[in-house]
């Protein structure tokens, strides 16, 4: 096989692997809490305050793993491989365990091998497609959490039908089996490429030398928490809000699904993206979508509603993470780390107040109305204030 036949097929190998594994540690992992609360709600082993309460330590575990990922020295194989590992075992112990305190203690672990996964597979598929001349296959590794999504969706309401352990526990057996297909390929040296020390402070030193660097890095890092508040809780809420909204349809089930399958065209979409196109206008597109989508889900509870709500939700949301990573090396180039870290936690802060600000308001007003407006509100206020900053900064070129 010629030297190009073996990198495009190495390069496919590894955003294949990177793909399952995120869905294993995203759609899984992370989200399958999403199908699992109104069957443990129905249950009566849980309040939707106390699943408000376990969706925001999930995300809290996310945030503590995503700042954490700076100070850790291990290779990235190793981190992937044993947050894989974790994650199907945190899975399988949802179902065996039954106190709010261990689901706690669960639900919390979990965020933070998801968070560890997430960076750490990222960065080795990105090095492998870049080593290997792939870059355009970075969509297929982001449509993983779609996939991870649109799996828990279908499946995890079906195991339900035999209780919520029998859910859990086949979530984590799903998790061992995929985590097998793949683990090979992360025997793969790490080869890392090198990091361009020639160009780190040339990037440094343009952003220093742009008056609006900082400004711009602020408003990224602000407005991208908002991003994290406006679609958490319809993404931890979605077949609960659509069940009290179609008492007795059998739909409420496949929005989240649908939620998770539209992720994938938009990371592919998104992957694509032409690098001319500024960020801040593509970020505020993207939000505006969300917005709506989350506001149909008030202003038309119908299954028709919900199923567009549910597309416009989901086709934005890795293609906003990709849009505000490259914003952040537009920024700050090669030394970018930084600011993506600070992004991450606020975007982390933005899901934790999220399920703590939704679920007892829904609980005491019996109605999720309030806070999703007030979420649509937050999505539509950053489309309109990065559109504010594209603004100011054009003018500024033009003096």
């Amino acid at each position: 096989m010629s030297e190009i036949g073996q990198n495009r097929r190495g390069a496919w190998r590894a955003a294949l692997a990177c793909m399952v594994t995120l869905a294993v540690a995203m759609g899984l992992g992370r989200f399958a809490f999403t199908p699992m609360l109104p069957i443990m709600l129905h249950e009566g082993k849980l309040q939707l305050e106390a699943g408000g309460v376990l969706a925001s330590l999930n995300y809290l575990g996310y945030f503590l793993g995503a700042v954490s990922c700076a100070a850790i020295g291990i290779q990235a194989k190793r981190m992937v491989r044993g947050g894989l590992v974790a994650t199907a075992a945190l899975l399988v112990g949802m179902g065996v365990l039954h106190s709010l305190t261990s689901w706690g203690i669960l639900r919390a672990a979990a965020g933070v091998m998801s968070a560890w996964v997430f960076v750490f597979a990222s960065g080795w598929g990105l090095r492998r497609l870049a080593e290997t001349n792939s870059p355009a296959l970075a969509g297929v590794i982001y449509t993983g959490p779609g996939i991870g999504i649109a799996m828990t969706g279908l499946l995890g309401g079906a195991l339900g039908r035999w209780g919520s352990e029998a859910g859990w526990i086949g979530l984590g057996l799903l998790a061992v089996v995929l985590v097998a297909l793949i683990w090979r390929v992360f025997d793969d040296g790490e080869s890392p490429l090198a990091q361009g020390s020639a160009g780190a402070p040339s990037a440094r030193a343009s952003a220093a030398a742009s008056p609006s660097a900082h400004s711009d890095a602020v408003w990224l890092v602000a407005l991208y928490g908002l991003a994290g508040f406006g679609y958490i809780i319809t993404a931890t809420f979605l077949p609960v809000i659509a069940r009290q909204a179609l008492p007795g349809s059998p739909w409420p089930d496949f929005f989240w699904p649908l939620f998770g399958l539209a992720i994938i065209p938009g990371a592919l979409i998104g992957a694509r993206a032409p690098m001319h196109w500024d960020n801040r206008l593509l970020l505020a597109a993207a939000y505006a979508l969300q917005a709506l989508g989350v506001v149909l889900s008030v202003a038309w509870p119908t299954i028709t509603g919900f199923a567009l709500g549910s597309l416009l939700l989901g086709m934005p949301f890795t293609a906003i993470t990709l849009f505000a990573m490259r914003d952040a090396r537009r920024l700050r180039g090669n030394a970018a780390a930084g600011l993506i870290g600070y992004a991450t936690a606020s975007y982390g802060v933005g899901q934790i107040i999220g399920p703590l600000f939704a679920a007892p308001l829904a609980q005491r007003t019996g109605s999720f109305e309030l806070p999703l407006l007030v979420a649509a509100a937050a999505l539509a206020l950053g489309s309109v204030l990065f559109a504010v900053v594209w603004s100011k900064s054009r003018r500024k070129v033009a003096l």
